[in-house]
């Protein structure tokens, strides 16, 4: 017996260190993309010491401002288990309203500005009302959607640009440099860092956040247990509008100009910084702050990239292996919960 029972204590002790990484990685996941993000600073300083020049980390921050807020919204949409593929049309839809109506029709821009994020808004609760009342899939509303938002913003601009000489100082005042030791930030960077912090705290800190990770975890579950279900989904819709319409105030100051050509990739950015950050897509399981550590990875990959002389392409191919690795670990990582 005592041979047959010394291999099986050797196999649990090899197999326990393991089993603890998964159980940390499921209790904590920004843990992961916080330390693919310090090593792969690590990693780009020692290529190229320029790398952790101020200068250039101070550009890493501002060029992932917008994706940031985006991704915000997405990390919630997320957790429900669902997915927004309309994000960037409907920023550049709040973007256009925005800036139309401020620079042809004279509205003053707190007005033009709360309009704009109102139309952030419906977006979203258009998107939450199909999904959570007419019962189609997230995918296939957003898919529908995306083309839907386009269209209106190219028909509502006509097509034309609206320059920032044109639009009042409110609305490009997210490009506002701040000076904070030896970095240089804009104030769009700060209220992405704003964003971030108040629905972490909304999430983690209140009792609607731990719905949305209910009904993401087991939409079931969660209505069995007295969780109005659809109620929480539709809010959590409308609640990513509103960041898409401020997410849109942000890029108006970051370019300098209102274009529906501005942020083409945004919806795929978007998800990208979501699924690198650890939020699984399965729903119930991820962080806010492990969305900030996904954007930050993938302006720290483009950067890093580009100061070490490689090509351009290259970019989106490390891009396209993190989100199949960052997805093969949540597949292993809710191993934990079978």
């Amino acid at each position: 017996m005592t041979a047959v029972i010394q291999p099986a204590g050797e196999l649990q002790e090899s197999v326990a260190p393991a089993a603890r990484l998964q159980r940390l990685l499921h209790r904590h996941p920004a843990l992961g993309p916080a330390t693919v993000l310090v090593a792969s600073c690590i990693v780009f300083s020692l290529i190229n010491s320029r790398f952790l020049n101020p200068v250039n980390l101070s550009l890493i921050i501002q060029q992932v401002a917008v994706v940031g807020a985006l991704a915000v919204g997405q990390t919630m949409i997320i957790l429900t288990s669902g997915i927004d593929l309309s994000v960037g049309a409907a920023m550049i839809l709040a973007q256009m309203v925005m800036a139309q109506t401020a620079a042809n029709n004279g509205l003053p821009g707190p007005v033009a500005l709360l309009l704009g994020i109102a139309v952030g808004a419906v977006t979203g609760f258009i998107n939450g009302f199909l999904v959570t009342r007419v019962k189609l899939p997230p995918f296939i509303v957003t898919l529908g959607t995306l083309s839907i938002y386009t269209s209106i913003g190219l028909l509502y601009s006509n097509g034309q640009s609206v320059y920032s000489t044109a639009m009042p100082h409110l609305l490009t005042w997210t490009g506002k440099f701040v000076n904070i030791g030896s970095f240089q930030l804009t104030t769009g960077v700060l209220l992405m860092l704003a964003l971030c912090a108040v629905a972490s705290y909304a999430l983690t800190r209140t009792a609607w956040g731990r719905h949305v990770y209910a009904t993401g975890d087991d939409a079931e579950a969660a209505r069995l247990s007295g969780i109005k279900t659809s109620r929480v989904l539709l809010s959590v819709y409308v609640a990513a509008g509103v960041i898409f319409g401020l997410a849109a105030w942000i890029l108006i100051g970051r370019v300098g100009v209102a274009s529906t050509n501005n942020a083409v990739n945004a919806n795929l950015d978007s998800i990208t910084a979501v699924v690198i950050g650890g939020t699984s897509l399965f729903g119930g399981r991820g962080a806010v702050l492990g969305t900030l550590f996904g954007a930050l990875i993938v302006g720290v990959y483009q950067s890093g990239i580009a100061l070490a002389g490689v090509q351009s392409l290259y970019q989106v191919l490390a891009e396209g292996v993190l989100v199949i690795a960052a997805v093969a670990i949540d597949q292993w990582i809710r191993k934990v919960r079978r």
